[in-house]
C-alpha cells in the first residue's frame, strides 16, 4: 500500500502561525495544476515494488497545503484523473481534502461530494471569533459553523483541525471549543498546541509584546482536558494530535506513522520509499520552471539505520501502536533493543512509559510529553 500527497501551494490569506510553503496569489494556479499533473506522469514510477516490479497499489490520495479549497472541482477531477492514469489505484480509495470554512458554499461542497472526494479535512481552528482574528484565519466563526452544519449533510467522513494553548484561552472556553465541535457530530478530530514557529508573523507579535507567549502548562492542560472530553465521547486517542471514532481513524497519516511510502507532490512536498527521504523546492516559480523543462528540483536524504531507528521510536511513541520491542530487535539488532530499554527504564519508573506484550508506549501521564520522551530514546549515532 502506498499514499499519495498533492501540496496546493495557495491561500487566500497567511495565517500568523503557518510556516508552510504557500502564495497568497493565486495568478499562477492553473499553471501550478498543470505542473502538479505533468509531476504525477514524470514520477510513475517512483513507487515500485521491486520484488514485483510493479507499483503498489495507491490507497490513500490526500490533497494537502496551502488551501486546496480554493481548487476549482474540474481542477480536483483533473488531478485525481492524472493520478489513476499513472498508478494502480484501490476500487475504494481514501481521498481526503482540506478546506477551509470560508470556501465551503452549499454549493461547493455538494459538488464536491459528487466528485470522489470522500474525505473532508476542515481547518475550523477554533469557534470563537477573537481566536480566530489572533491567528489572522480567512474565515469567522459563524462560517465555521455554517460550513460543518451543511457538510455533515453530505459527507459521513468529516474531520476538523481545533487550536489549544492559545494565549488568554481558559479551560471553559476550550471546553466550549470541544463542545461544539462535538455537537455536529463529526467523527475525527485533530488537535494541535499553538506552536510559535521562526519566521512567522505570529513569532514577531510575541517578540513586540503584541501577543503573549504561549504557556506550556496551559498547553498541557488544554491537552489534558481534550484527551478525557473526547474519551468519554466514543473517541480513540490513536495518535497523539488525533482522535477517531473505531473506523475513522485517517488511512493517509496513520500510513505515515506506520512507515509505509508515500509520494509528495507539488513545492515543497515530501516523499518516502522506505530507506530515503526527498523534497521538492519550495518556491512555485522555480517549480515551474523545472518542469516545464522536464526537470524536478528536489533534494534526497538516503536514511541510516540509525535515523530509521530515530523515526520509528518517535513516530511509534506517538502512537497506539507504540514501539515494537520485537522489531527493533529484529530491524536494527540487540544493541539498538538494548539502549532502548537502558533509555526507557527512568521514564518507566516516573510512570511515563510502560511495557505491555513487548511494545513500549507512553502511559497517560506520558503522553503529552511524548516528543520530548522521545527525543532522550534517540542515538546519535551507533553506526
Amino acid at each position: 500500500m502506498s499514499g499519495i500527497y498533492i501540496h496546493i501551494p495557495f491561500c487566500k490569506q497567511a495565517c500568523h502561525y503557518c510556516d508552510f510553503h504557500f502564495s497568497t496569489s493565486m495568478k499562477r494556479k492553473e499553471e501550478i495544476v498543470l505542473a502538479l499533473a505533468k509531476e504525477i506522469q514524470m514520477r510513475k514510477n517512483e513507487l515500485l515494488d521491486s520484488a514485483q516490479n510493479d507499483n503498489h497499489i495507491v490507497e490513500t490520495i490526500y490533497f494537502g497545503g496551502g488551501t486546496p479549497s480554493v481548487l476549482a472541482i474540474k481542477e480536483i477531477q483533473f488531478l485525481i484523473d492524472s493520478v489513476c492514469q499513472n498508478f494502480k489505484v484501490a476500487e475504494h480509495p481514501e481521498i481526503t481534502l482540506e478546506a477551509n470554512p470560508d470556501d465551503l458554499s452549499e454549493e461547493k461542497i455538494i459538488e464536491l461530494a459528487n466528485s470522489p472526494i470522500n474525505r473532508l479535512s476542515i481547518g475550523v481552528q477554533s469557534f470563537f471569533e477573537d481566536d480566530l482574528q489572533l491567528m489572522n484565519r480567512a474565515h469567522n466563526s459563524a462560517e465555521a459553523k455554517k460550513s460543518l452544519e451543511i457538510a455533515t449533510r453530505y459527507f459521513d467522513n468529516i474531520s476538523i483541525d481545533l487550536i489549544y494553548g492559545m494565549p488568554g484561552m481558559s479551560n471553559e472556553k476550550w471546553k466550549k471549543n470541544i463542545e461544539i465541535a462535538l455537537s455536529f457530530d463529526i467523527p475525527h478530530i485533530s488537535s494541535y498546541a499553538l506552536t510559535v514557529e521562526p519566521k512567522t508573523a505570529l513569532k514577531k507579535l510575541i517578540q513586540t509584546g503584541k501577543i503573549a507567549e504561549p504557556k506550556d502548562d496551559v498547553a498541557q492542560e488544554h491537552f489534558q482536558i481534550l484527551v478525557d472530553t473526547l474519551q468519554e465521547n466514543g473517541f480513540i486517542h490513536y495518535e497523539l494530535s488525533n482522535f477517531g471514532k473505531e473506523n475513522y481513524f485517517s488511512k493517509n497519516n496513520s500510513a505515515y506513522w506506520l512507515g509505509k511510502k508515500y509520494l509528495g507532490i507539488g513545492p515543497s512536498a515530501h516523499s518516502y520509499d522506505g530507506i530515503s527521504r526527498s523534497w521538492n523546492i519550495a518556491n512555485n516559480i522555480i517549480y515551474l520552471k523545472s518542469l516545464k523543462e522536464n526537470k524536478l528540483l528536489s533534494e534526497k536524504e538516503i536514511l541510516t539505520q540509525t535515523d530509521r531507528y530515530n523515526e520509528y521510536v518517535m513516530t511509534g511513541l506517538r502512537t497506539i501502536w507504540g514501539i515494537s520491542l520485537e522489531r527493533i530487535e529484529k530491524e536494527f539488532g540487540e544493541k539498538y533493543l538494548d539502549y532502548l530499554l537502558k533509555q526507557s527504564q527512568k521514564f518507566i519508573s516516573d510512570d511515563l512509559l510502560s511495557i505491555e506484550n513487548n511494545v513500549l508506549k507512553t502511559t497517560k501521564k506520558g503522553k503529552f510529553l511524548a516528543d520530548g520522551i522521545a527525543s532522550d530514546l534517540f542515538l546519535i549515532n551507533l553506526e
